[in-house]
């Protein structure tokens, strides 16, 4: 027997279907939902149904959004001839943040990694190479996938993709990061570091 009615249970399972939502936290939201006034559950729920409704992928980046094309592609200021490749929406928005990028983007949704059945195929590549033969402007492609394996390894697959094109692909570097101490840090975090090396 389940220790909550079933409406209950399955409100907490589903909830716990969330990234990073484990099954103390997925009980946390549940009890606080139903704590809360009707209106305010309502508005929640309607906010799920209308984002799954309304939002698609940008025509040109693959990024979220409510219309054709996105802010950034939209953005007759931003510099088209340059494109960042990034995993994921979220880290597009980590780069627009910093406010020092002025291109545009191109969102591969994950990437390439043979233990979650996720390949080249699966990904927005082929948008890419259409894109790019769309927009000959472009003299530039910026790979800012993760510093993880799989980051590495997508990175490198669409660097050899992208070469027969004869366009400049680059890399982001990674390095140490403010207020580390270059003793705890790994051989790989210190060999990125001093390969992305800069004059001062």
């Amino acid at each position: 027997m389940s220790e909550y009615s079933p409406l209950i249970a399955n409100l907490i399972q589903a909830l716990g279907k969330l990234p990073g939502i484990g099954r103390k936290t997925a009980q946390r939201l549940a009890f606080h939902i139903l704590d809360a006034p009707v209106e305010e559950a309502e508005a929640l729920a309607q906010a799920v149904l209308q984002a799954k409704k309304s939002i698609h992928l940008c025509a040109e980046c693959c990024n979220f959004t409510e219309n054709d094309l996105c802010e950034v592609c939209s953005n007759p200021k931003r510099d088209h001839t340059t494109i960042c490749v990034v995993e994921s929406p979220r880290d597009l928005a980590a780069m627009e943040r910093i406010h020092e990028y002025k291109g545009l983007y191109h969102v591969l949704h994950g990437v390439i990694s043979p233990m979650q059945n996720q390949g080249p195929e699966t990904l927005k590549l082929r948008e890419l190479l259409s894109r790019l033969q769309n927009h000959p402007e472009v003299s530039e492609v910026i790979l800012a996938t993760n510093s993880s394996v799989e980051g590495e390894a997508t990175a490198l697959y669409v660097a050899r993709l992208l070469k027969p094109s004869g366009i400049r692909c680059t890399r982001i570097a990674h390095g140490l990061p403010m207020g580390a101490d270059i003793e705890y840090a790994d051989e790989v975090t210190l060999a990125r570091a001093l390969t992305g090396r800069t004059d001062l």
